[in-house]
């Protein structure tokens, strides 16, 4: 498994101006340099790789890579400045050691809390009406707080996999070292029928399942209820006449 992290940044504005500008005047050009550190991961650090690139303007022009061990130029002016880094040694030496110095040291300080984290997500199923589609609405499943990002998410229909009728957001980072995504059946849903939202992550060690049922129709369940209450007024009213007749004739 391959991770990579960006180690660091180093970004530089140059402002070219010829004089100090007078009020209202604009600048005559703004120029960007910006150097940018990645370090590479293959089975924790079983394969580490070290790579740094320079950019002007946010185009490449130069770059070192340690599994090359020597600068390399992107661009003519990149080819003009690899060459004069290359001629330094000890320059060189000391970007060989940034394996070891930066990116396996980091590895070893950041592992805990994001390799090894894990923060298991919340599931719920909800009915949401649909403004543009005939019917009851349409079931979404919220994928909530978790951590890492990979997630699965997949619908089942009293227990067979739906898998053309079903339409996901982007998984989306809350800004707190979690995610969330929502996944909708497009289908509507009929009664009588059980909907499953099953979740696979790797905080859980088995699917997160989340069952749901189109509830009974609610005239349907008046006249029951309706019918239920007069048939119990019924008997209490046969039972009252019954001790009132006894009571007279004793």
């Amino acid at each position: 498994m391959e991770r990579v992290w960006g180690a660091g940044a180093v970004l530089v504005v140059l402002v070219a101006l010829g004089a100090p500008p007078a009020a209202g005047e604009d600048l005559s050009g703004v120029f960007q340099e910006m150097g940018k550190i990645e370090c590479y991961f293959i089975n924790g650090t079983e394969q580490v790789r070290y790579v740094e690139k320079y950019i002007y303007n946010r185009q490449q022009y130069a770059h070192f890579d340690s599994d090359v061990g020597i600068y390399v130029g992107d661009t003519r002016y990149g080819e003009f400045q690899a060459r004069h880094w290359n001629s330094q040694q000890d320059v060189l030496e000391y970007k060989r050691a940034e394996v070891d110095r930066l990116c396996r040291h980091n590895y070893k300080v950041f592992t805990p809390f994001l390799v090894n984290r894990r923060v298991p997500p919340s599931v719920s199923v909800s009915l949401v009406p649909s403004s543009s589609q005939p019917g009851p609405g349409r079931l979404l499943c919220s994928v909530m707080d978790f951590y890492p990002a990979p997630v699965q998410v997949r619908w089942f229909q009293d227990g067979q996999e739906l898998p053309e009728h079903v339409v996901a957001t982007d998984v989306v980072p809350n800004g707190d070292w979690t995610y969330q995504v929502l996944v909708m059946l497009e289908i509507p849903p009929r009664r009588g029928v059980t909907y499953t939202c099953q979740v696979e992550h790797v905080s859980l060690e088995h699917p997160l399942s989340r069952h749901w049922e189109m509830p009974q129709d609610t005239v349907h369940s008046k006249i029951l209820v309706g019918v239920g209450g007069f048939v119990l007024g019924f008997i209490f009213l046969a039972l009252g006449l019954g001790f009132y007749l006894q009571e007279k004739s004793s």
